[in-house]
Formats: structure tokens, sequence, C-alpha cells
């Protein structure tokens, strides 16, 4: 039994829905140049598909695909948009593929967002001709919004609508701020194929990625087909394939409660998540839970498997208070290092731990990955260079220094537009800015200054929110750090819904430069994850669940006040708009009170960490 109208395919490594999907576009490119014909591709834009692009590159260079007799049509573009702009998808295409590629400009198609107003009717209509006169879309490439746009077909968007001018939802624009350094520089308007155009494809193979995807992939996939909701309109579709991660895939029945399904292996995490699932909607703590309670809900199985209701929760119950770790349980005289990947995600994710371990006279090294220079304001600069200006005016420092200084960044910043690449005055000064945060933040846990360590791993260093890949200069830095200090225990971020994806890429470093100190003889570290910025691990993955007292989450956003640049509003706050503090609170609060609603002890507040087992990637 299955629920799902989509075929879905579902994959641990994300790395692995990129080479996946580029192999059946070169499955595709290979079989119509076989044939004697040309494959035409539609194409999409954003984070999720430049895996496929950086794997196709790859095929091109490595394994002589050739994309010489190719035609390919791009799914949008903002409007207005001048393609020579950092935000433009012209831009975009060209510098992650088409530049890599032996494609002919002139097979190269994608949405005009430079035309008058007045010539942009004309010339959707002459793009839809152009697809009609290539015979068609032999694959299309889509991605998903978090509205379930495809394209940029939002919310009340027909099944009839072809290539068109519209207006951007809030949410949509709201998701692509931190590309444009803020939702006013975000156009209201774009280019984009149909939901028809679309259908007409051949083949349509759509990608999702992170856990913040994975209430939309669930709508899309188990819904009914909705207007509001235009993935829903795939289902329509007779070749359609959903390549996700297990993130995005959490909410799919099959993933979050498969006993509904069917037959399940009742393994002991399966168990404790069916249990507290059953908690939850019987609204009873876990103790109380009856044989009619499971019964009610198909899980009468699972309580023949242990004789007895009383028997399955009291172990889960026992399952669950096992996790919960004070300080007394927590290391001790251990050398530890958290890596960073911001210079603010230490006190966010894991201040009441750090302060703990700080408690307990652990040797810990905070590792900030990179500098978060692109995620301060402008007018921050200003008023620490106003702060410089004045020391000098007061003859603490060089005036002539200063006043150079002063008058180069004034000239930048006032000709800068939104999206332009700082000069390095500029961006050396925003780094500063959060490095002195940091450190500021790490005392008032009890650090000393020397705790903290700014690698500025080169893939950030771009200037812009889109990074390199990861490379192995990035990874030579971390694992020199790891060989100097030789950890006992390594926090990371496992915070996979960050919208820059500058988490995930840390991991990745992290992840292989662990690999190639285990080769070299290094004894691998036992390895926690964290998260917290974006959601909180749930009570049923944690490993570990570590309180925190009324005072300890007090002092936690104290450190989090610390970062001023990123206070009161943030640059890049993601989807939720509260400040960092705000959530760290709910979220902590929230744990504990989930514990609490389960029958266990009561706390405040509560962090959680899983511990990684999975071995790291070979170097």
């Amino acid at each position: 039994m299955s629920l799902e109208r989509i075929r879905t395919i579902i994959v641990d490594d994300p790395d692995d829905l990129g080479r996946l999907v580029a192999r059946r576009i070169a499955e595709v490119v290979r079989a119509k140049a076989a044939a004697g014909g040309r494959a035409v591709l539609g194409l999409a834009t954003g984070s999720t598909p430049i895996g496929v692009y950086r794997e196709l590159i790859r095929l091109h260079h490595e394994e002589g695909l050739s994309f010489a007799n190719v035609v390919t049509f791009n799914l949008d573009e903002y409007y207005p948009m001048d393609p020579r702009s950092l935000h433009s998808y012209d831009r975009f295409m060209w510098e992650n593929l088409f530049a890599e590629l032996d494609i002919p400009r002139a097979n190269v198609h994608i949405p005009r967002g430079d035309l008058p107003r007045d010539e942009a009717e004309d010339a959707v209509r002459r793009y839809e001709e152009a697809i009609r006169a290539a015979g068609g879309i032999d694959l299309q490439l889509l991605g998903i919004g978090r509205t379930g746009h495809i394209g940029f077909n939002e919310p009340g968007s027909g099944a009839e609508s072809r290539t068109r001018l519209v207006t951007l939802d809030l949410v949509t624009r709201q998701d692509a701020a931190a590309d444009f350094f803020g939702e006013e520089n975000v156009p209201r308007e774009a280019i984009t194929m149909g939901v028809a155009t679309i259908l007409e494809a051949r083949e349509i193979v759509i990608l999702a990625t992170g856990e913040h995807k994975s209430a939309i992939v669930r709508r899309a996939v188990e819904g009914d087909v909705d207007y509001e909701v235009a993935a829903t309109f795939l289902q329509r579709h007779p070749s359609t394939t959903f390549y996700i991660d297990r993130a995005a895939a959490a909410g799919l029945t099959r993933e979050a409660t498969p006993w509904l399904l069917g037959t399940v292996e009742w393994t002991p995490a399966l168990t404790v998540r069916a249990v507290v699932w059953l908690s939850h909607r019987a609204e009873k703590a876990i103790l109380k839970l009856t044989q009619r309670d499971y019964a009610e809900h198909r899980l009468s199985s699972l309580v023949a498997r242990h004789g007895s209701p009383g028997a399955l929760n009291g172990l889960v119950f026992n399952a669950l208070g096992a996790k919960i770790r004070g300080r007394s349980k927590l290391p001790r005289d251990q050398r530890v290092i958290c890596f960073s990947p911001h210079p603010d995600d230490d006190v966010i994710s894991m201040g009441g731990i750090l302060r703990k371990l700080v408690e307990n006279e652990n040797e810990i090294t905070v590792a900030y990955m990179t500098s978060g220079n692109v995620a301060v304001f402008d007018h921050d600069v200003r008023r620490h260079l106003d702060f410089l200006r004045r020391l000098a005016s007061e003859r603490h420092l060089d005036a002539e220094a200063v006043g150079g200084l002063g008058q180069r960044v004034d000239d930048f910043l006032a000709s800068k537009t939104p999206g332009d690449v700082d000069i390095p005055e500029v961006l050396d000064a925003k780094r500063i800015i959060r490095e002195t945060e940091a450190i500021a933040g790490i005392r008032t846990l009890g650090l000393e200054d020397g705790a903290a360590r700014f690698l500025n791993l080169p893939f950030y260093q771009t200037g812009m929110v889109r990074k390199d890949p990861v490379g192995p200069a990035d990874v030579a830095i971390v694992r020199a750090l790891l060989e100097e200090l030789a950890p006992d225990l390594v926090f990371v971020a496992g915070d996979l819904s960050d919208p820059h994806g500058t988490h995930r890429m840390c991991k990745e470093a992290i992840e292989h430069a662990l690999a190639e100190y285990a080769a070299a003889g290094g004894r691998r570290p036992e390895v926690w994850l964290y998260r917290g910025a974006w959601q909180e691990w749930p009570v049923t993955e944690a490993t570990w669940l570590v309180p925190l007292s009324q005072e300890e989450l007090r002092l936690k956003i104290q450190a989090i006040f610390k970062h001023q640049s990123q206070k009161d509003s943030a640059p890049f706050p993601g989807p939720d708009e509260r400040e960092f503090w705000q959530r760290v609170e709910a979220r902590n609060k929230g744990t504990a009170a989930e514990l609490d609603r389960l029958g266990l002890a009561e706390y405040f507040a509560m962090e959680a960490y899983v511990v990684d087992a999975t071995p790291a990637p070979p170097g």
C-alpha cells in the first residue's frame, strides 16, 4: 500500500541526487544522439540542481558526453533583470553549466528579463513557439519552492497556464531575500514556463533536499491536486520522478509513519517513534496508553511483540529517559572542538552545553569555519568606521590612515548597488565585526579569547551569497586543526535546512578531513551533531537530551545577544522571521515541554544532540 501519487526515489546522500539525475540526463542525450536526433532539455536554477550540473560537467570532461547537439530551455527568469546581473538566471546558467560544455550558444534559450514591458507578451509567445519548433522538451528538470511552485508558477496557477509574466508570491520573495541582500531588492515579477508547458515534457525530474522541504514534498506527492500547489499537477504526468534526500522525505508516510501502510520491521528506533506518535494522537502520557489506544491506531502488532501495553510503555519511557544527560553525565577533562559554520552557530545551537563543558574543565576550541561577512549590513561598517574616526580625532589612532580607509569605504558604499561584491576593505571590516562578536559570545559562556579559531575557509570567500564548491584547500585547513588538537569529541552542525547551504558544505569539509585524518593514523573523535538556528532534533531522533536551567538558558541568550550585527533584523533570517534568540528560546523550551507531555520529568529547557555513527567518506 502506498499513498504516493508520484514516483519518488529517496537517497541517503544528497550528493547522490546530482549523480543519479545527471546520469539520467546523460542517457537521454546519448539515446537521442544514437537515434540521429537531438535532446531537448528543460533546465532549472537554484542551489538544488547545482550538483546535477557539476556532474554533467564531469561527464563532459572525463567521459566525453557531448552537448554539441543539445537544445536547452530554461524555466524562468526574474523581471526586470539584466542578464549580466549577479542575480540573473542567464548568468547563473553560463557560470554553473554552459561555459564548461560544448553547447552552441544558439542552442541555449533563457527567458529575457531585460525586455521592455510592451515586448514581453510577444517574447513569451515566441518562447513557446521555439519549444514546439525544437520538437518539445524530452526531459524537464525542476525544483520545488516552499509554496509548491514549480518554475515561478505560484499558488493559483492553472493547469492550462503557459509561459507568461507573473507576480511573485510573498513567500517566494522572502526565500529569495538572501540572494538579493534583502527582500526589498527582490523583483516583484518573473517570466516563467507555465504548468501546461511543463506537463508537455516527455519526462519530468523534480529535486528536493533538506528538512525545510519535507512538508511541501509530502503535499505534492501525497495530497490532492490543488491549484494552490502547482507541484500537485505533476501527479497527472505519466513520467515524473521525484528525487529527494532522506531529510526532504521525512514527511512522507512511508518515512514518518510506515506502520500505517502495512507490516513493518519493528526496530528499537521505530518502536520509540511509533509510541511517541501514539502518545500525541491519543493525547496521553506514554505510561497511560492502553490496549485500546494501540488497537485504534493500527499498532496491535507492536503490543503483541512486547506482551502487554504496560511492558511496551515502560520500555519506551525508559529509552527516552536514558537520553537525558545532565552536567554530571557529560564529558569531563577532554579535548573538544566545536565547529561553527558561521560565527554565531556555536552559541545559538549549543550555548547551553558549551557552558556545561566549560564547568567540566574540558579543553575547548571553537572553530569558526567561515567569516560570515556577507551577513553584515553596510550600516554596521559605517558605524564602526565612525568609531575609528572619533578615536582618531582624539589622537588615539593615526588620523591619516583612518581618513584614507574611511574615504575608500565611503566612496564604495555611496555607489554600491544591492548584490555588488564588497571591496576588500569592506569585506575585512565585516569579517572583523563578526570575529569580535564571536569572541564576546564565548566570553559570556566562560571561555577565554584564545579558544576561538577563525578558519576562514576558501569556499566561502566569494563575497556573494553563492559559494564555491568545497575543495582540497578547505579540507586541508580542517584536517590541520584536527592534527594539531587531536580532539576526543567534535561538535558539527547537522542543521541542513540552513537556507544558504553553508552548514551542509562545512559538514562536507569536516567529513572529508576526518577521513584523511583517520587514514593518516589519527584517532577518530566522537562526533555529535547539533541543530538550533533552523530547527531542533526531535526527541525520538536525539541521542542525548541536555537539560538547561532557567539561568543557563538566560546565559545562552546573553551570548547570542553579543552578535549585534545579527540581532533585531538579521540580513538572512530565512523563512522564520523571529530573531535567533527567540527561535532558540522557543525550541529549547519546546523540547523540554515535549518530554513533559510524554510524561517524563519536567525541565525548563533542553538542547538535543545526535551522535553520528556514520563513517566519514573516503578522502
